[in-house]
């Protein structure tokens, strides 16, 4: 039956608001973990590479320069800098080329991130997996790392926690990973806006629903952050993608 010609009122909503198939989920993601390689690549080569030579250069002249000159002290600072700038963007890069670990195990790759981040606060960090673990396709398990290690970088760095929390549940129906600590607490601004260089929860918020997943967030002032991202077995576990691919 032709719709053209009725008006917008008589016509269902549900021909304009679709849901992705699982095809077009895919290729959404395998468009954005190709744009993220490309982009960790671009860093890697221009930006970092950049900063390298800059440093040496600048190390060079700084060794030229009188042990007692005003300067040194001060080149010293900024080669400080520039070094801390260059482990940032390492970090950054790791994270953006995290699709392509060989390690398809979730608990190892969260626990690496303390070492990564160079924490050196005793925190008693733990990850626990409930269920048996199962292989996530690895477009999902993609994005659930990426989420859920933004999620451990603002809890190592501004929750000021002496405990933190990393849990894997491979439920019957979905899984699901929860992220908590018994910290300050979110600001309310930073938890609508998120912090200047980080995609903030908003953010994550979109990325998850982009994929079929949920993200939830409970936050006090006197209670710590718990962050909850689930994503339902139809689509999180290889297996079971293939065979929804197929059938459609």
């Amino acid at each position: 039956m032709r719709l053209d010609g009725l008006p917008l009122a008589y016509r269902s909503p549900y021909l304009f608001r679709l849901p992705p198939t699982f095809g077009e989920m895919r290729a959404r993601l395998e468009e954005r973990v190709a744009e993220r390689t490309r982009i960790a690549q671009d860093l890697h080569d221009t930006v970092l590479q950049g900063i390298v030579g800059a440093a040496m250069q600048l190390h060079v002249a700084v060794d030229q320069l009188p042990a007692n000159s005003p300067a040194t002290l001060r080149l010293s600072r900024v080669l400080e800098l520039m070094r801390h700038v260059m482990e940032e963007g390492r970090n950054a890069v790791r994270g953006l080329r995290a699709s392509n670990s060989d390690s398809d195990d979730l608990g190892q790759a969260f626990s690496r991130i303390p070492q990564d981040l160079d924490i050196e606060v005793q925190i008693d960090f733990r990850v626990i997996v409930l269920g048996s673990a199962r292989k996530l396709h690895p477009l999902i398990r993609d994005e659930v790392y990426h989420i859920g290690r933004e999620l451990l970088v603002n809890a190592f760095r501004h929750s000021r926690a002496s405990c933190i929390e990393v849990e894997l549940d491979y439920g019957p129906k979905r899984f699901r990973i929860v992220v908590r600590d018994d910290g300050c607490g979110i600001d309310p601004q930073v938890l609508r806006a998120g912090r200047e260089g980080h995609w903030g929860l908003p953010g994550m918020r979109e990325r998850a629903e982009r994929v079929g997943a949920r993200l939830r967030v409970w936050s006090r002032a006197t209670a710590g952050t718990e962050v909850a991202l689930s994503v339902p077995n139809s689509i999180a576990f290889e297996s079971r993608m293939v065979e929804k691919l197929a059938g459609c």
